[in-house]
């Protein structure tokens, strides 16, 4: 293992010219990397699209990102990093860049050696990007050249990781905890309100470390849990909760009464259910937070929803989609009626995926309106409404009231009664195209519960364009990445042939300081799709079973959970043990 002050001296004056005696498309070539042919084509792309030679690489899929950087590192003959060989990495040197800039020119501070401070960079020829950092740093520099990919991994870490806050919450517990005299402390809580407590330095420093340390960890909720000696927090990151430091216990009762203070709640009530939200800034970013309370037998328990509009893309190309479905799924949602609907359970990014349509669809000849509860992310351009039960606006009153007033498309934000579904039904045989989500354990089943809740099968096939279920995986973590092998249990668990077992590669993360030990980072969506044709608008009408519909959508090419799954494993991307905790095996014997 070698360390940042191994790396090798390169100073910026020395960095060869692009003009070298051996090009660098030769040089690939020379190696086996490109064949002579594959050369042309790149050279031909460039001239036509232009971009560096190894940018053209990457688009164009002919080669991986290490392997170009490898081999410009040697054209070049400067140092090439790799940074799973760095055992540390100096984030008080690191974080001298902005963020801003270390995205905008794909480069990281290392750390330092012989008082020069050490650059990785994607393009270390950008002689603008060594301009604008050079003044930044004030110090002489020493450029390495890493991968692209590595780079933005690195990015993600140094100026999202959680690190410095946790370990300021620690610092700040250990402080309290020493303060706290037991002799005193029933006294002392007695005498002083937990308003005034919540109003201390010390809990409102808590507080605001809390839902700062959240966002850099990419925290999608806060759990905030009272026990019977104590309090537990909790954070849901890519999906599963982790353990975070618990307040002192003299802060316990404060901490709460300070976030029920900052979302303008009801102090005083702790005996009902209450909802709220606040908005905070973090990391040069406005956060909503959405807050909620609920009575247990041990005090108040709330939940923390951080909504980071910036950490969440509404973008078709970018959801995960194979990229035959994406274009089937961009043709339907293109239709000028009828009712797409998207399941899957609470958190499953249902709603995600419907306001990267309704982003897809937005054109100002538009009239786009959509009914939620709560509204959670601002879309410009499109009339957001929020239902409020306790002046009994609920989703019909609202849907009734927007179809005087000449929608184009209409979001509603969930199906969770019959009237909903009616209006919805007339909305789309009126013109309109409805979008929805509804939960259910898969899309078939979306079928029989409509029918369950009385909806007429002729009234469904006419109206019903798609149904969309998904769930969220998590991705394996690049940086730890290594091969294994599956077990024939777990391949035939996840319908993975012989054949198929025998040309693939499995992987998984052995856990890494970036990952947190965890061995996943981020997460994707595994999708299934159920699309009303005329054979299938035929089987809901004579009210087929549910395994009929399922069995026929197998027939039309179109897979269910678990080979959605199966296929991220097989790109690499995710686990077995992940699909298989999201999606079940199907009985195909019909």
């Amino acid at each position: 293992m070698k360390t940042v002050q191994d790396v090798q001296d390169t100073d910026t004056a020395n960095i060869p010219e692009t003009e070298s005696n051996v090009l660098f498309g030769e040089l690939l070539v020379s190696k086996g990397l490109l064949s002579h042919r594959e050369l042309i084509e790149a050279l031909n792309d460039q001239r036509e699209r232009g971009g560096r030679l190894g940018e053209v690489l990457l688009r164009r899929k002919m080669l991986k990102d290490d392997a170009i950087t490898r081999t410009l590192a040697e054209h070049l003959s400067m140092e090439y990093v790799r940074f799973e060989d760095i055992t540390k990495i100096d984030m008080n040197i690191a974080r001298m860049l902005p963020e801003s800039i270390a995205k905008r020119f794909c480069l990281v501070a290392l750390g330092e050696t012989d008082n020069k401070v050490i650059i990785a960079m994607a393009d270390p020829l950008n002689v603008i990007a060594i301009d604008t950092i050079a003044p930044k740093v004030k110090r002489p520099l020493k450029i390495v050249i890493s991968s692209r990919h590595e780079i933005n991994q690195a990015i993600e870490v140094i100026y999202h990781g959680s690190d410095i806050e946790e370990q300021r919450l620690r610092d700040l517990v250990e402080v309290e905890v020493g303060k706290e005299d037991q002799e005193n402390l029933l006294e002392e809580e007695a005498n002083v309100s937990s308003e005034e407590a919540a109003a201390e330095a010390p809990v409102v420093r808590f507080v605001d470390l809390l839902l700062s340390q959240a966002v850099k960890s990419r925290a999608s909720d806060i759990h905030i849990e009272p026990q019977e000696r104590s309090m537990m927090i909790r954070m849901r990151i890519d999906g599963v909760l982790r353990d975070m430091v618990p307040p002192a216990r003299r802060m316990q009762a404060a901490v709460a009464t300070r976030i029920k203070i900052l979302s303008e709640m009801d102090i005083a009530e702790r005996r009902l259910p209450q909802d709220s939200r606040f908005k905070m800034k973090a990391s040069g970013r406005n956060i909503d937070v959405r807050v909620s309370t609920i009575p247990t037998i041990y005090g108040e328990k709330i939940v923390m929803r951080i909504l980071d509009a910036s950490a969440v893309n509404h973008d078709l190309e970018q959801l995960g989609f194979e990229p035959e479905l994406l274009e089937e799924f961009k043709t339907i949602v293109s239709q000028p009626h009828g009712i797409i609907v998207v399941t899957g359970p609470t958190g499953s990014g249902k709603s995600t995926t419907l306001y990267s349509v309704l982003n897809h669809l937005k054109n100002p000849t538009k009239n786009i309106t959509t009914v939620e509860d709560p509204v959670e992310y601002r879309l410009a351009g499109i009339n957001q409404i929020q239902v409020k039960p306790e002046i009994d606006l609920d989703f019909a009153i609202c849907l009734r009231a927007i179809l005087r007033q000449d929608p184009d498309i209409i979001l509603i934000g969930e199906i969770r009664d019959k009237e909903t579904v009616e209006i919805a039904m007339k909305a789309s045989m009126t013109g309109h195209l409805v979008l929805s989500t509804f939960h259910t354990n898969d899309a078939p089943s979306a079928i029989s519960r409509f029918v369950y809740m009385g909806i007429e099968p002729y009234l469904l096939a006419s109206t019903l364009n798609l149904v969309v279920a998904q769930r969220l995986v998590r991705k394996i973590c690049d940086r730890c990445k290594e091969p294994i092998t599956l077990s024939e249990e777990a391949l035939k668990r996840l319908n993975i042939s012989p054949e198929q077992a025998k040309d693939a590669v499995f992987y998984h993360g052995k856990g890494c300081k970036a990952c947190g030990g965890i061995g996943y980072w981020g997460r994707l969506p595994v999708f299934e799709f159920l699309v009303m044709d005329n054979d299938m608008r035929e089987k809901v009408i004579a009210g087929d079973p549910e395994s009929h519909i399922r069995a026929l959508a197998r027939q039309k090419g179109y897979g269910g959970l678990l080979e959605s799954g199966v296929s991220k494993i097989l790109q690499g991307l995710t686990t077995a043990e992940e699909v298989l905790s999201v999606t079940f095996t199907e009985d195909r014997k019909i």
